[in-house]
């Protein structure tokens, strides 16, 4: 006798909010996604997000309907990103969610929360501690301060009772999570996973690297982002010397601004050397090792396989100098290419050795 399923009943639906970078989408968006799937196997999930987070979450979790801002964009003119996100409310509205969690800690998603509170949606997560009303008011009597608007601290409230831990500088307190700082934030701040983060994604390996792999380690190099705000300066040399002595090295720029080709790239390589950035978390997504050029960042936020020591920001690169011309004058703490060349090939020999014991284990 077949069983009866009864259609009656609405699919519940939910709506996850991350926006930021695509970073973050890789490393805070998907494993929630993920959780929530575990969770809620009959729910319709819902992701918004904007710009490449989109093509990175369709990507990762195709069955996820993802939603992006109108034209994709997010304005920079403050007045017009409120439009924006107003226009986006009436949208999600219409949709009538059971569940609407807001991730991210960024004003305007947070001012989308906060109205999508307002009018009384099933609304949780972060949102703006003033009401809609009193936004607007402040805005049309011109008293609302820049103070307010570019710090967290000063207008995010949460339904997450333990969000304030994420004020504080955590990775100085205590054991560092395994995970970094998507960990923390996710099971310590949000509360709202509880196993192991799932970041993979499955990605055909560039063909092209994949038959250099077979004869040279593949090295990629990704510097064009970092968040102590400047880049590593010797890229050149340090990919020039890497190739003389037989590696296959690829850089960013290769990639051209695909996100899909740079975790195919990613998937075919031995190891990722960047500075902190987004390419260390894709690069785990595909399971590439790393080496952190730390610079002036926090290791523990980031969590690599491997790391260089941290220094203060370089006088010389990091554009804090105070003169034209000055920047010459004043020595450089970067990483230089020779060391970092010396760790590449310490690590491959660590890699090897640690393949072999699990081969022989």
């Amino acid at each position: 006798m077949s069983e009866i399923v009864d259609d009656s009943q609405p699919i519940e639906k939910i709506l996850l909010i991350r926006m930021l970078s695509t970073a973050d989408v890789c490393t805070i968006g998907l494993p929630v996604v993920r959780y929530f799937q575990q969770q809620n196997t009959n729910a319709e999930l819902h992701f918004l997000t904007f710009g490449d987070g989109a093509k990175l979450m369709k990507l990762a979790e195709p069955s996820v309907k993802v939603q992006v801002l109108p034209n994709e964009q997010w304005p920079d003119d403050f007045f017009l990103a409120l439009e924006a996100f107003l226009a986006l409310a009436e949208d999600i509205v219409g949709e009538a969610y059971s569940q609407i969690i807001n991730l991210d800690t960024a004003f305007m998603p947070c001012f989308l929360a906060r109205f999508l509170k307002d009018a009384h949606e099933p609304m949780s997560g972060n949102f703006l501690s003033l009401s809609v009303q009193q936004l607007f008011d402040q805005v049309q009597k011109q008293t609302l301060q820049a103070d307010y608007v570019n710090s967290p601290q000063a207008f995010m409230d949460s339904t997450f009772t333990t969000m304030y831990k994420w004020h504080n500088q955590w990775w100085q307190y205590g054991e560092t999570p395994d995970g970094g700082y998507p960990e923390f934030y996710l099971k310590k701040c949000c509360g709202l996973v509880v196993d192991k983060l799932a970041t993979e994604i499955s990605v055909i390996p560039d063909k092209r690297l994949l038959k250099a792999q077979k004869n040279n380690k593949v090295v990629g190099l990704c510097f064009e982002q970092s968040e102590d705000g400047y880049w590593y300066p010797y890229q050149v040399e340090l990919k020039k010397s890497l190739e003389q002595l037989g590696y296959t090295v690829w850089v960013e720029q290769d990639s051209k601004a695909d996100i899909k080709l740079l975790l195919k790239m990613l998937a075919a390589s031995d190891l990722l050397v960047c500075k902190a950035a987004g390419p260390r978390w894709y690069a785990q997504a595909v399971n590439c090792p790393t080496l952190l050029i730390s610079g002036a960042s926090e290791p523990a936020l980031l969590m690599p396989e491997f790391a260089t020591d941290t220094v203060t920001p370089c006088l010389r690169h990091s554009g804090k100098t105070t003169a034209i011309g000055q920047a010459d004058a004043l020595g450089c703490n970067c990483d230089k290419a020779a060391d970092l060349v010396e760790s590449i090939e310490s690590i491959f020999e660590h890699l090897t050795e640690e393949a072999q014991g699990v081969k022989n284990g």
